[in-house]
């Protein structure tokens, strides 16, 4: 199956994709205009579902990489990962069939169907983390076998690095992030080469499709007055956990990341509730009065208390009132093989994940 995406719909899927985001990816606005402009120039933007895809198909995940406060300082050429597919299909003798999304968050998610345009194939209607993650190694395309080599890091000034052997997927991580931040703390990605067959059975599934039904339930309860948190709830199996207010952002670039925490006092029902969201570029773990209240691989969503739009964590301020969403994770991040990437003690959290702890 495959569908064609309309400018409409790359409004509700940058909004669904920042919520699935759970602050990291990249500012979505950004990536909006981009992917906005290539379809008013005349290019496709094509989805296709995991069973459509061929099953010898080329296809190649592509995404930015970078802390996200940087890319909404540094903004892109528009080319680079599009540079960056094109330099693995050098490599490799052959053209790419379909674009895989690195991650549904933010910008990124939109960033593939740039890239796809760009290219004149489709997008999967899958990624690789189902939500957003900080580091490369947590991407199910190499939990699940893939290979962290043959991968392709390029910048806005058409710099290309081409990683042709790489030991695993850490070292991965460790190269291409040292490659980015020396090309500014920002960069096009290619990686992971894989047949149809192969994205079909290590991709998180039905996210793009997830992303724009949030987007559009967010949309239409604004235009008929209703509450958009209720219905971002409903369509996302979703639950708010927490009202409040930001009282405190602590915000810091390190190593190529965004991180840091914010604090929120509670407002009605929770007024004299305290809950701290630390993130690394994505919202990681979230306890209210010391207490755990949720942690990875759930997604934890910050978003407006009126409009229920998301906020990314280069845009957290002082002031805004916010609700806490969790959004259950994919059973493809939950399985003891995924834990061991995307758990709370991947981020040296030394706590278990326990499936439903967020009810």
């Amino acid at each position: 199956m495959s569908w064609q995406i309309s400018e409409a719909d790359l409004c509700s899927i940058a909004t669904g994709a920042a919520l699935l985001g759970t602050g990291g990816g990249g500012n979505p606005y950004l990536g909006l205009l981009r992917a906005r402009e290539l379809l008013r120039s005349g290019l496709r933007m094509q989805a296709v579902s995991p069973e459509g895809l061929p099953d010898d198909a080329l296809v190649v995940c592509a995404g930015g990489m970078g802390a996200p406060v940087v890319s909404w300082e540094k903004l892109p050429r528009g080319e680079e990962e599009a540079d960056a597919v094109r330099t693995l299909e050098e490599y490799l003798g052959r053209r790419a069939e379909a674009i895989a999304p690195l991650e549904m968050g933010g910008s990124n998610s939109l960033v593939a169907l740039a890239v796809g345009a760009q290219l004149d194939v489709p997008v999967l209607d899958g990624d690789g983390m189902g939500r957003a993650f900080p580091e490369l190694q947590m991407v199910t395309y190499l939990i699940y076998g893939g290979s962290p080599a043959p991968a392709a890091v390029t910048d806005e000034k058409g710099n290309r690095t081409l990683l042709s052997r790489v030991r695993d997927a850490y070292a991965l991580e460790r190269i291409a992030r040292a490659v980015t931040i020396e090309y500014g703390g920002h960069a096009g990605l290619a990686m992971c080469p894989m047949t149809g067959t192969e994205a079909r059975t290590r991709c998180v599934p039905g996210t793009l499709s997830l992303a724009l039904r949030a987007g559009q339930a967010i949309e239409d309860a604004r235009m008929g007055s209703r509450d958009p948190v209720e219905a971002v709830l409903k369509v996302t199996g979703s639950c708010r956990v927490f009202r409040g207010k930001i009282v405190d952002v602590e915000r810091r670039l390190v190593s190529g990341f965004a991180r840091g925490q914010t604090t929120l006092e509670g407002l009605g029902t929770h007024a004299g509730e305290t809950v701290v969201v630390e993130f690394q570029n994505e919202n990681l773990i979230a306890r209210r009065d010391g207490e755990v209240l949720a942690v990875v691989p759930d997604l934890i969503a910050l978003v407006d208390s009126d409009s229920a739009e998301p906020m990314t964590v280069e845009v957290l301020r002082y002031g805004f009132r916010v609700d806490v969403l969790l959004l259950p994770p994919s059973p493809v991040l939950t399985t003891t093989q995924a834990l061991r990437f995307v758990g709370p003690r991947a981020f040296g959290y030394e706590v278990d994940y326990r499936p439903g702890q967020r009810l």
